[in-house]
């Protein structure tokens, strides 16, 4: 995998319009596991989505000449979506029998699968539902550890789980796309280790300005156009800011 950044002129994670606007428009699929009366916690599902997203982007079946290759390119040269949907009892097993990779966390499972066309869902995923998916901490999460990497959610903005779980999976790629091979490689034979929090008030706008990938929203579900909902902020990165000679990677969806 090439450690050259995507040129900030033609990233799909720019929010004006591109050329990419006319590609094939393709989705990644996240399915979380919720069964009634046991639901994951919150900052869990957040995090476990997160690697989960990576799982799949450093998976040998999404490169080269692998079985989800293709679909992985497509769905990266056009806009990158995620969908978040839940499921339980025999949706999530069905779901499971479609090919994907599971992900689990303390608390929480998430099965991603490759790519699909954004009108060609599998009717098992596709009957799934993805609103209304939320979810509660039953305990403040602990202080993130500095020294590793810190997905820090926007404190002014109300989302749902499923919403912040796909803003938590496109701030893991915007990271993953900044980082050098030998990089990546680290952060894939640790296991991908991440927090997801809520950065105090008084810190956002210093994250928002410090050259660290920056998710923004397109505005089509829930929050407005071209709010900052995620900032990746991976210790190599803090290092190394702007590693592609133009400014810190930004997304939409």
């Amino acid at each position: 995998m090439s450690q050259d950044a995507t040129p900030v002129s033609d990233s799909p994670f720019r929010s004006e319009p591109s050329a990419r606007d006319t590609a094939p428009q393709f989705v990644l699929p996240l399915v979380v596991r919720i069964e009634r009366g046991d639901p994951p916690a919150r900052t869990d599902a957040l995090e476990t989505a997160a690697r989960a997203v990576l799982t799949i982007l450093s998976d040998e079946r999404s490169a080269g000449e692998g079985a989800w290759a293709r679909s992985m390119r497509d769905w990266q040269d056009a806009r990158v979506r995620k969908v978040v949907r839940r499921a339980r009892g025999a949706e999530w097993r069905r779901a499971g029998a479609l090919p994907g990779i599971t992900v689990t966390g303390a608390s929480a499972e998430v099965r991603v699968f490759p790519p699909v066309p954004l009108d060609g869902w599998p009717k098992d995923l596709a009957r799934l539902q993805v609103s209304g998916t939320d979810l509660d901490d039953p305990e403040p999460p602990v202080e993130a550890d500095p020294a590793a990497p810190v997905l820090w959610m926007n404190p002014d903005l109300g989302m749902s789980a499923g919403k912040a779980m796909a803003q938590a999976g496109h701030a893991a790629q915007l990271a993953w796309w900044e980082l050098s091979d030998a990089e990546r490689t680290a952060w894939r034979e640790a296991g991908f280790p991440l927090a997801v929090r809520t950065a105090a008030p008084d810190r956002w706008s210093g994250l928002t300005g410090a050259g660290l990938p920056l998710v923004r929203d397109a505005g089509f579900t829930e929050i407005a156009p071209g709010s900052c909902t995620v900032v990746a902020d991976h210790p190599a990165l803090r290092r190394e800011p702007h590693r592609s000679g133009g400014p810190a990677a930004t997304r939409s969806e």
